[in-house]
């Protein structure tokens, strides 16, 4: 396997962010926010700024994570916006030489609630087919969207998607609740997913692999994130499995310790930020040499 990891969690510039690449020895990193904004909508000047110190620096890029079709939106946004993204991604992935764009399902509407299924399904099929055409990969991840609700939700999508294939985060299952599973006496309670039962269900589409690991205490308290193999993600257990499997491919780690991307938690710090995220990419190397 090989080594990456969303560095705008390790600074928001793009020299910190090649910064502690270095620092960690890794020759690829995963591209996501270069001063704020996303890497598939920065001006094109600017673009080549970045690709000329990536160049310069000898760092190869892993993917884009991409918001097309995230949490972030809706799946009654409109069309047009989804198709800018691809428009302005799909050049600068080739420029690159990047394989890979991280997309998602649209945001997960209130449960019992019509999810608009159909609709989802459409607009995936031609965003992979998109992509396809221009000799790149959409991959989709089990975060915050309809696809994460369950891994019976992600097979489901991976049926009606010709040919999509997945990016699986370790860490999310434990912070979702599972809509595949009966629900409880308790309205509205469904069990917590299990990282390592929805792994195993969905291994056999997975190309891309994201590492976090944390804490779900209950339903009243924020997620605890912590350190790869310490929280409740099955984390050693899945890198375990895909060694043993021969996977070849990436594995970014995305620790949410020092800062979470979609929240404002531990903005403000950059040297801690700095700090916790070469601390758990080192860690994340000791973890490998254990398993």
């Amino acid at each position: 396997m090989i080594l990456t990891g969303f560095t705008d969690e390790a600074a928001s510039d793009l020299a910190g962010q090649i910064k502690v690449k270095k620092a960690l020895g890794w020759d690829h990193m995963s591209l996501r926010m270069i001063d704020g904004t996303n890497i598939h909508d920065l001006p094109d000047a600017k673009f080549a700024d970045v690709w000329e110190a990536l160049e310069e620096a000898n760092i190869r890029v892993a993917e884009f994570g991409t918001m097309i079709g995230s949490w972030a939106k809706t799946i009654h946004s409109d069309w047009d916006l989804t198709l800018g993204e691809i428009d302005r991604c799909i050049p600068k992935m080739q420029k690159l030489g990047v394989k890979n764009a991280r997309i998602m399902s649209y945001a997960q509407c209130t449960w019992g609630e019509e999810q608009f299924e159909k609709k989802r399904f459409k607009r995936l099929r031609e965003i992979t087919t998109r992509f396809k055409d221009a000799g790149l990969e959409a991959l989709h991840e089990n975060c915050m969207n309809w696809g994460g609700f369950s891994a019976d939700h992600t097979l489901r999508l991976l049926d009606e998607v010709p040919g999509l294939r997945l990016v699986f985060d370790t860490g999310n299952p434990v912070f979702q609740r599972d809509r595949s599973q009966p629900q409880s006496s308790k309205p509205n309670y469904y069990p917590w997913q299990d990282a390592l039962s929805f792994y195993n269900q969905v291994k056999h589409a997975i190309a891309h692999v994201h590492v976090k690991d944390g804490i779900m205490h209950d339903e009243e308290r924020e997620p605890e994130y912590t350190f790869a193999g310490e929280g409740q993600g099955h984390t050693k257990a899945i890198i375990a499995d895909l060694l043993a499997n021969h996977y070849k491919g990436f594995v970014a780690i995305e620790p949410h310790v020092g800062k979470v991307f979609h929240t404002s938690e531990g903005a403000g710090d950059p040297q801690r930020e700095y700090d916790l995220y070469l601390e758990y990419g080192q860690r994340f190397e000791r973890l490998l040499e254990e398993i």
